[in-house]
């Protein structure tokens, strides 16, 4: 019993002293350490070493008076550099005589230049654009492996943005001409209708032409004869390649940059916009073992993408496949691919000789531009080869009228050739706010007469999502022709001469474009205000 009372006597007083201890601690940490001091002491260390590195690097503290400015901002904070900031102000402003509210805010601007120009290089990641010449040289080692000015690096810096900004919002061209003694303008084509981007100085837009022109390998110092030239851009590990041409204008130097289609390489006949029908007559011309397939349209009806895509329907590992081309747009994987090269005497008709003596199953060319390359074409087409290739005319009507005052005769054209395809492209109707149009009865009328249903007609309005265009991207409105027997016999008909078939003599070959258009229009693709505008 005695035990007990001792070990409780003991409990109590231990428990009265630990209470004594614990409520005197508080009062002894209040009297030797304050969390704000000390949290304001870490703060003034950092600030003072942060700004230790800004007295490094400043120009207004003189090299032998570095390790005294150490020392004083390590001591005094923000204090010297003020100090000598104004110093530096008012030496500035007696010697440029304007007063000390205009020498800062220049200063000011200077600073965000340089902090924008510093971001802008610390950005450079695998998501910024690097614009590359064609042996590979990053446009900033052109100017000097990036010991160039900060005006330089500006102009660098906005010559990339042009760049990229065009390839986000799927432009075809980029056009860089003057609008006057001041200023520049830059145009993008977007779905094939240009659209003013942006304005800029003279002096500005000049450099920005320079800095293309370098990439481009392209003489800086001409600026009256016209250049070509070619650079390519890397961004998130995609690559795509340009086309730069220049010219002596009124008021300076016009800048045209043509971006490749880099999917082309993956585009197929589904993606062109094509009908069954017409499916089912190009895939036959392309399974025959040879004859030509002959492609027309005016410049920008994307002729070179549909033939990639029919490129793309052949079986490139068990036939061989060989372009020639000027220049490659896109690469296609098992093809062999030639770049006609006139400044070293590689063209069309030399290539084309050359890749007959090559086994080719198939022949793919860029262009027929003059008699020669037509006829070796042709009579490729005639030996066992399967020849694409395309031509600059309307239609289909006028690709044999172009071939034969070319002075191709009747019979190696009608021999030599199974398909013709004309065709161009039209905007697509924005899916996100194009809503129903009203016709008047004339136009019902005239859809009713070629057998097509009315009532689902849109028209273009506009959105954020297409730029208040109301459309984004394009189709292919196609008119395929096949080259059948009766077609021959009358090509090679000696009486039929070039002025009876601009006629409708006896070869009657009528275009289909309006009527292929107005099905486009009839099932919702696209507008009578955009089949107007480039079918007519």
């Amino acid at each position: 019993m005695q035990l007990v009372n001792y070990v409780q006597n003991l409990s109590t007083s231990l428990f009265s002293l630990l209470t004594t201890e614990v409520s005197f601690i508080p009062t002894a940490i209040s009297l030797s350490f304050s969390p704000v001091r000390l949290i304001s002491l870490v703060i003034w260390i950092y600030l003072c070493l942060y700004l230790i590195q800004h007295v490094q690097f400043s120009p207004l503290v003189p090299e032998r008076y570095k390790f005294i400015a150490y020392v004083i901002t390590l001591l005094t904070g923000p204090l010297l550099l003020l100090i000598l900031f104004i110093l530096d102000t008012a030496k500035k402003s007696r010697k440029s005589n304007k007063n000390v509210f205009e020498t800062i805010v220049q200063q000011l601007k200077n600073t965000i230049i340089k902090i924008r120009s510093r971001s802008y290089i610390n950005r450079k990641d695998d998501t910024a654009i690097k614009l590359l010449d064609s042996s590979g040289r990053n446009i900033n080692e052109i100017y000097g492996h990036g010991d160039h000015k900060r005006q330089d690096s500006h102009i660098l810096s906005l010559t990339e943005k042009i760049i990229d900004e065009a390839l986000e919002r799927r432009a075809s061209d980029i056009l860089i001409d003057p609008k006057d003694e001041s200023t520049y303008k830059i145009r993008l084509r977007i779905d094939g209708v240009l659209r003013t981007v942006q304005k800029l100085k003279t002096e500005t837009c000049k450099a920005v032409v320079n800095s293309i022109k370098a990439v481009s390998s392209m003489d800086i110092s001409e600026k009256r004869r016209p250049q070509d030239g070619a650079f390519s851009a890397k961004k998130a590990g995609r690559t795509a390649s340009f086309r730069v041409a220049s010219a002596g204008v009124i008021n300076g130097e016009k800048l045209s940059i043509r971006i490749l289609n880099q999917n082309a390489s993956t585009f197929t006949l589904t993606d062109v916009g094509l009908t069954k029908k017409q499916y089912s007559l190009i895939q036959s011309a392309i399974n025959k073992p040879s004859g030509m397939i002959l492609l027309c349209g005016p410049t920008g009806s994307g002729k070179t993408t549909t033939m990639y895509a029919m490129l793309n329907e052949i079986d490139r590992f068990t036939r061989n496949v060989i372009t020639v081309e000027d220049p490659i747009e896109a690469v296609l994987p098992t093809a062999s691919q030639i770049e006609i090269n006139p400044k070293a005497d590689i063209t069309f008709a030399k290539t084309l000789r050359s890749v007959l003596r090559q086994d080719p199953d198939v022949i793919c060319v860029g262009e027929i531009r003059d008699e020669e390359t037509a006829e070796i074409a042709l009579r490729a087409a005639q030996t066992g080869h399967l020849v694409l290739a395309t031509i600059h005319c309307d239609s289909n009507k006028a690709a044999l009228i172009r071939l034969m005052d070319l002075g191709i005769s009747p019979l190696l054209i009608s021999s030599g050739l199974n398909l013709l395809l004309s065709q161009r492209l039209v905007r697509r109707l924005c899916e996100y706010c194009k809503e129903p149009a009203t016709l008047n009865q004339n136009l019902i009328l005239d859809f009713q007469k070629i057998g097509l249903d009315h009532t689902n007609i849109f028209r273009a309005t506009g959105c954020r999502k297409c730029e208040g265009t109301g459309y984004f991207g394009r189709t292919a409105v196609c008119d395929v022709l096949a080259v059948t027997e009766q077609l021959k016999a009358d090509i090679t008909d000696s009486k039929v001469p070039i002025t009876e078939l601009k006629t409708d003599g006896k070869i009657k070959i009528k275009s289909k474009l309006r009527k292929e258009g107005f099905k486009k229009v009839a099932i919702g693709i696209t507008s009578l205000e955009e089949l107007k505008r480039v079918i007519g």
